[in-house]
């Protein structure tokens, strides 16, 4: 004998598929709405954010949830938490926000004008760089486009390529590693990388002398868990890794445990030499140097806000 539910989830009830129907602007807001919420973390935080009150927020979320017949996300004592369908339209919600704003992008490229929200994603650790000339770039840029919203992110390779490719990002600026046929690129300038030991390693205020690429074996080893010259170089020297980071400030901090030898830009590692926290280790001979790129997708074609940001990174970067 097969029972059947007499209250079916609200996520399968035909009543509540509206939104499947037709989409109004209300309906972006709401998600627009969730979307911050969500990157902010919770209501509350999202309220500054918004610029409304924290009922107003939460009254939108459960107006989606109603339009969506979902439960979006738990809120309590336990704070806030996404459901499993929650993840799926936030994901979602990614997807279409950023076709919105491509449509509106190339509805300004039509009309010969340039507006909008423009995303810009950065990898760890740029601004001191010396060689780094991003900020004249953005200088630069902001002078022709007055008009345009510029949204600086810091993010790792893989999600700086995957914005780029998805339209969620229009601009991003990474360490060359592999070129993908989907995406631009346009050389920018480089970075030193040097082999670095905290103040309790062992390594720190010894002789230097008769290390060598088989020796540094013998030590942990922490890097970069994801694709990129710092894992292409600690697998070619089958280096111990032992520990990883996904940024350049996990790095640091495994480094400053001790126990650890990584790689750091020269110049961010700088900061720490100084304070004798931190010492390059044999750097005439541990050492590899990056090349910075910028990239934008070659399709669709770039809007006319991003391709001038991409020419104004050239501008500033052109001689180095």
């Amino acid at each position: 004998m097969q029972v059947k539910n007499p209250h079916p989830p609200a996520s399968r009830n035909p009543k509540n598929r509206a939104i499947l129907g037709q989409l109004s602007d209300m309906d972006l807001r709401l998600l627009q709405v969730f979307k911050t919420v969500v990157e902010c973390g919770g209501m509350s935080a999202a309220e500054l954010e918004l610029n409304i009150g924290t009922s107003t927020v939460s009254r939108h979320v459960k107006d989606l949830e109603t339009r969506l017949g979902l439960v979006l996300c738990r809120r309590g004592r336990a704070g806030f938490a996404l459901t499993e369908e929650g993840r799926r339209v936030y994901d979602e919600t990614l997807r279409l926000l950023a076709a919105v704003d491509s449509f509106r992008g190339s509805m300004d490229d039509i009309h010969h004008r340039m507006g909008g929200q423009l995303d810009l994603a950065l990898f760890d650790k740029t601004a001191s760089n010396p060689a780094s000339r991003i900020h004249e770039a953005i200088g630069l840029f902001s002078q022709q486009a007055p008009d345009v919203q510029l949204v600086v992110h810091v993010a790792s390779i893989n999600t700086i390529e995957r914005g780029i490719i998805d339209g969620s990002l229009q601009v991003g600026i990474i360490p060359a590693h592999r070129n993908a046929p989907s995406l631009m690129y346009a050389n920018l300038f480089g970075e030193q990388m040097r082999l670095y030991c905290g103040a309790r390693h062992p390594l720190f205020g010894a002789s230097h002398r008769q290390l060598s690429w088989d020796s540094l074996r013998q030590w942990q080893f922490a890097g970069l868990g994801y694709h990129s010259p710092n894992m292409e170089l600690s697998h070619q020297a089958r280096l111990s890794r032992k520990a990883t980071g996904f940024d350049q400030e996990a790095i640091a901090t495994l480094i400053l445990s001790g126990q650890f030898l990584g790689f750091l830009p020269d110049h961010y590692a700088e900061g720490f030499e100084r304070r004798q926290l931190m010492q390059a280790v044999a750097p005439a001979r541990f050492h590899y140097e990056c090349q910075f790129v910028s990239l934008l997708r070659r399709s669709p074609q770039p809007g006319r806000a991003a391709q001038l940001l991409q020419d104004c990174l050239v501008k500033a970067h052109a001689g180095l």
